[in-house]
């Protein structure tokens, strides 16, 4: 199913190493997501504890699912893309 298909929310912090791995693979592909900054957004950072049950970044909400890992989510990302 293309990406297009789905709700993707990028949940991230500049900050973090495996967020920047994903925003360069992102950037590289041009591939467009809505971000979510957990380090400014307090509201981002509940939601992600709340539905994917920890505070770890990077996170790709696919239709409400969260996916962690950065190797996952660009292989995800690279697979839909």
């Amino acid at each position: 199913m293309p990406m297009n298909d789905h709700d993707l929310v990028l949940y991230m912090k500049p900050t973090c190493p495996f967020c920047v791995k994903v925003l360069n693979f992102m950037k590289e592909r041009g591939i467009v997501l809505q971000q979510r900054n957990i380090s400014v957004d307090a509201e981002a950072a509940e939601a992600l504890v709340r539905v994917g049950g920890k505070r770890q970044v990077p996170c790709l909400f696919i239709d409400g699912e969260p996916l962690y890992e950065s190797s996952d989510i660009i292989a995800w990302l690279d697979q839909n893309a």
